[in-house]
């Protein structure tokens, strides 16, 4: 698996999960304390994320990490 297509994967996934919890990329971003266009760059899938920031996200979305990482992982599989 190529890096940029999990990173591409890994951002349809987060912004998926961001609609669904009805937050705003501002939103979802000063609850897991990272910058707004932080957020905008992983979810196009400029940036990659540290394994503390996908744990931020994922609280702050209220999930599990996993299910960030498991929903990637059939993303790029596909």
């Amino acid at each position: 698996m190529a890096a940029s297509a999990i990173s591409t994967a890994f951002g349809l996934v987060l912004r998926k999960h961001r609609e669904q919890a009805s937050l705003s990329q501002e939103a979802l971003a000063h609850a897991s304390d990272v910058h707004r266009t932080y957020v905008s760059l992983i979810e196009r899938g400029i940036r990659h994320p540290t394994l503390d920031v996908v744990f931020r996200l994922a609280e702050a979305l209220k999930i599990a990490p996993s299910v960030l990482v498991a929903a990637t992982e059939k993303q790029v599989t596909r």
